[in-house]
C-alpha cells in the first residue's frame, strides 16, 4: 500500500477545543493545502463525531482515532470499522498510549478493518511492543513512548534508541517493508528531520498543532522537515 520512499504526517486531533466543530475543519482545510504544496501524505485521526463532516470537507484522508474489536449487532456504545467507513473514514489508529487494547483486540481491530478495506496504524509505547503488533500486520506502525507525549521533548531526541531498536526489531520479525512513524512530542522541523534520518517514514502528532497559535505554520514546519534530504 506504502511506497517506502513516501513521507507520511498523521495529526492526531484527539479531543481538543479545535478537535470539533468549524475549528476542527479548519485545520483539516489546512493540512489539505499544506499536503498539496509540500506532497507529503497528510492523514487526520478525528473524533468519530466529526468523521463525517471533515471527510466531507476535503479531500485528504481521514481517519478514526480508535474502533473497537466488535462486530455489528447488539454492542452498545461501541465504534464498528463499518460506522467509520459508512462516515467518511478511511481506516483508524489502534492502540494509542490514551486507549490502549489487549494483544488479542488489537489483532481483531485490524482484522475488521482489513476485512472492510480500512487500513490500521497501530501504535506501541516500546520496540518490543512495535515488533509484536508487526506481526499481526498492520498497515502502518506508529512508535510513542508515552511519557514523552505532549511534552514536547521529542523521542527523536530524547530517546532516538527507541526508533533504531524498534525498526531493527520490525525487520527481525519479517516486518521490513511496513512504515514506522514517530510520535511523542514532535513539536518542530528538526524534530520530523531527525525521525526520517533514524529511518522513519514519518509522524504522528497532536499537541503541537492543535494547541498552536499558527497551525497552518506549524504544519508546513513539520511537513517541510520530513522532506528535508539528509
Amino acid at each position: 500500500m506504502e511506497m517506502m520512499n513516501e513521507r507520511i504526517f498523521v495529526i492526531n486531533y484527539k479531543s481538543y477545543s479545535t478537535s470539533y466543530g468549524e475549528k476542527g475543519i479548519e485545520i483539516a482545510k489546512i493540512a489539505e493545502k499544506v499536503s498539496k504544496d509540500t506532497g507529503v501524505r497528510i492523514i487526520l485521526a478525528v473524533p468519530f463525531t466529526e468523521i463525517r463532516a471533515i471527510a466531507s470537507s476535503v479531500e485528504i484522508e481521514v481517519i478514526a482515532q480508535h474502533i473497537d474489536p466488535v462486530a455489528e449487532g447488539a454492542a452498545t456504545g461501541h465504534v464498528t470499522a463499518e460506522m467509520v467507513k459508512a462516515a467518511g473514514g478511511k481506516g483508524s489508529l489502534i492502540n494509542h498510549s490514551e486507549k490502549r487494547m489487549l494483544l488479542s483486540d488489537i489483532e481483531e481491530a485490524i482484522s475488521k478493518l482489513r476485512n472492510v478495506s480500512l487500513y490500521s496504524i497501530a501504535c506501541a509505547s516500546t520496540p518490543r511492543t512495535a515488533a509484536a503488533v508487526s506481526l499481526l500486520l498492520p498497515d502502518m506502525v506508529a512508535v510513542e513512548p508515552p511519557e514523552l507525549i505532549g511534552t514536547g521533548i521529542s523521542v527523536s531526541r530524547a530517546k532516538p534508541e527507541v526508533i533504531t531498536a524498534s525498526l531493527e526489531l520490525i525487520e527481525k520479525v519479517g516486518g521490513k517493508g511496513i512504515p514506522v512513524l514517530v510520535g511523542a512530542g514532535v513539536s518542530n522541523k528538526e524534530d520530523s528531520m531527525r525521525s526520517v534520518e533514524l529511518g522513519a517514514s514519518g509522524i504522528l502528532v497532536a499537541s503541537a498543532i492543535m494547541n498552536a497559535h499558527d497551525p497552518e505554520k506549524k504544519i508546513a514546519e513539520l511537513s517541510y522537515g520530513l522532506l528535508k534530504k539528509t
